[in-house]
This record gives C-alpha cells, structure tokens and sequence, in this order.
C-alpha cells in the first residue's frame, strides 16, 4: 500500500519554458545604461566636470521673538483714533513726570532757603500741594505748602515738631530756577513740646514729665541736694502767655527726705521742712528722740508746752513718755519748720538723723530755684513781617501741643 504522503513523480514531463523564468535584476539595470539619459529631468551628456553646479537657496535669519510680526500687523490694523489715543496717553505720562520732576526739584530749593533763612539745624520737609505744579508756577501761584521743621530751638527746651501750612502763596519768581520770595496771606499750623524731648533736656535730675488734664502736667523723679536723692514731686499749669509765648506756673513742689521729713519751699506756713508722720511718732516714741527736741527752747516755745512740764519731762523718762505719748505732742511735732533749727542747733537735728548740711542746701533752695529747673515756657520768634500768634494750648499724652495761625508772612525778597 502506498503511504498518502508522497506524490509520485509526473510521467510526462513539459520542457522548460525561459519565458516563465523571474527576472534577472541586472539585466534590468544594463538596460538602463543603455538608454538615453535625456529621458530624465536636468541629465546631460556633458562631462560630470564641466557641468554648472546648483545654486543654494539664499541664508535668511530666523526670527527668535515669537508672534513679533503679529503684535506689528495688530497695532498697524489699529484704527486712527485708537492710534491717536494711545499717542495722547504716553504723552501725558511724560508730562505728569516732567511735573513731578520740577515739583520736587522745587521742594528741594525751598527746603535749602527756609533753613538759610531761619537758621535750622536742618533742612525742613516741604509739601507743595495742588496738581499741576508747572501750571501753578506759571501761574505764580501755590495752592498750598505744608512745611515741617523738627528740633526747633526754644529757650530752655525744644520743639519736637513744628509743623505749618500756607495757604494761597504768591511767587515773587520769573521761572523755576529763579524764585526770589513768596508771600503767605494765611497759614496755621500746630507746634509740639515732647515729654520725652522734656525729660531729656530737663531730666538731669531723673525728673519725668506726664501729662495730667488738658492744662496741667505732673513731674516726677530724683533730685540731688548735697549728696542726698530726695524724691521731686511738682504740677506745672500750662497756659498761653501773650501772644507767642507758653508760660508754666510751678505749683506743689514737694521734696521728700526718705521717710524722716518732707521740704515745700515757699513762705506759707505749711512750707518748709517738716517731719513725716512716721518720724513724729517716732520722737514721741524714743527717749533720746524726744530729749533731743525738748531741750531747745525755741522748740518748746512752739509746741506750747509748759516750761515746768518740760523740766520735769527731761529729769523723769515716765514724765517724759507721759508728755510725748498724747496725740497732741505728735500733731505738733510736725508742725516743726525743721530749717529754723538747721543753723543754730545743728546738734538736735542729728539726733533726729537729719544732715545739717542737706537742711542748709535746702534753705538756698528756694521756689523760684526750683520753680526756673521745671519750667517749660517758650516763645515763638516774632516774623519780620506779618503777624503769627498762638489760638491756644492742650496737653496730650505725647507732650503739650500748641495751635498756631499767622497772616501776611513773607519769605525771601517780598
């Protein structure tokens, strides 16, 4: 049997047929060759050697900047008032800075005039108000010029701040370079004395001033009397003095000496040296205290206590402790003016633990003394031409604040 994988061989095989054959690919090829080259774009039959070569295309730069040539061709499509708008607008930019230009170069020069003129530590800070500046100037005119000057100089103290505004100011001038003066028909402004400036200038003494009220002003701190701190206690009433001047009346000036007394100079008699509560009990209380007032006849004189009683008080101590144990003897103890024995019994008041020689600093201590070291008057300088007052005066917080208004000021040449 056969097997049904193989095929017998056929018994009549056909001869081979060139024809059916695939083609030979170079065959192909030689019959390129052999074909005239003129069937193909830009051949020749020239030599490779002679024939012209090709040209390249000309380089051209690229353009980097994106979407340039756009942003061109939108802003020549923009219609003519559009363009016109635009010009207006960067034209009116450039004005308004050349205005800012020539207002500061002008607050600038005034600055350096007000400080020659008024003689100022530095230049002050000039504002001129109102817009357009160069319209004003050539106007000659301001709208309004708020100048402020710091640390003015006034008598004993300093201005913290000055501050003023003129209002409607006529220019002596023939352009911006050339202003020889101006003149303020109206002006008002505020001048402020500083606590902290017044503890400053005033405070060598560690005194420290508050305010207490719309006129009063409490000052408080250490003073030194021949080497002795004595604690300062004082009001100051503020009020206007005239027309330009600030005046201080100095009231309740108290000097306390610890806990033994307390000196208030002036003529009354509750002024003068006195002992504390606490020291006055402490005389009624201790023998040698106590003995060392009584043996003074002055002493004893004022207390109105009889000279036997006194006699027999200083020769028994239960005498003593019965005299000095009533209210009475303590009430009067303190009504002592301790000073009238510095200079003639300087022994009694050691025994008291007081220093003869505070007590007789403390004499030549006197009010108006005292009075001049806290004062915190100062006046304002009269103005060649014009008139400037003060309206009136607040104490504040941050120190005492003083309105002010002037007419017919003139600065300069006018």
């Amino acid at each position: 049997m056969r097997t049904p994988h193989r095929m017998d061989p056929d018994p009549h095989p056909r001869p081979y047929d060139r024809s059916e054959a695939p083609p030979d690919p170079y065959e192909e090829l030689g019959a390129l060759d052999d074909g005239p080259l003129d069937e193909f774009p830009g051949a020749t039959t020239e030599p490779w050697a002679e024939r012209e070569p090709e040209r390249e295309p000309e380089w051209t730069p690229p353009v980097h900047r994106r979407g340039g040539r756009r942003r061109r061709g939108r802003f020549a499509g923009l219609p003519l008032a559009a363009k016109a708008v635009v010009g207006l607008v960067v034209l009116a930019a450039f004005v308004t800075l050349a205005d800012r230009w020539a207002l500061l170069y002008a607050e600038h020069r005034a600055a350096d005039t007000l400080k020659d003129q008024l003689d100022l530590a530095a230049a002050p800070e000039v504002e001129i108000g109102g817009f357009p500046f160069l319209t004003q100037l050539a106007d000659k005119r301001l709208d309004s010029v708020r100048v402020t000057v710091p640390d003015v100089s006034a008598d004993r103290v300093s201005l913290a701040k000055v501050s003023a505004t003129a209002h409607d100011i006529r220019l002596d001038a023939d352009g911006l370079t050339s202003v020889r003066g101006a003149h303020v028909p109206r002006l008002d402004g505020d001048v402020l004395l500083s606590f902290s400036d017044l503890n400053r200038e005033l405070g060598a003494s560690q005194v420290t001033f508050t305010g207490d009220g719309r006129d009063r002003v409490k000052a408080r701190g250490i003073l030194p009397v021949a080497g002795h701190d004595l604690r300062l206690r004082a009001e100051a009433t503020i009020r206007r003095q005239g027309e330009r001047g600030i005046g201080t009346q100095i009231g309740g000036i108290r000097l306390d000496i610890g806990d033994l007394a307390t000196y208030r100079p002036g003529t009354r008699a509750s002024d003068g040296l006195h002992l504390t509560p606490k020291a006055s009990a402490d005389v009624a209380r201790e023998t040698r205290k106590a003995k060392a007032l009584l043996s003074v006849p002055a002493v004893v004189q004022r207390l109105g206590v009889p000279e036997a009683a006194v006699r027999e008080a200083l020769s028994d101590d239960g005498k003593l402790a019965e005299l000095t144990g009533s209210p009475r003897f303590a009430r009067q103890a303190q009504t002592l003016n301790l000073i009238d024995l510095a200079l003639d019994n300087p022994e009694v008041l050691r025994g008291l633990g007081l220093d003869p020689d505070l007590l007789d600093a403390l004499s030549q201590l006197t009010r108006p003394a005292l009075a001049d070291r806290l004062s915190l008057a100062f006046q304002l300088p009269e103005p060649k031409t014009g008139d400037m007052r003060l309206q009136y005066v607040r104490v504040q917080k941050d120190g005492i604040r003083v309105r002010l208004t002037g007419s017919g000021l003139a600065l300069g040449s006018s």
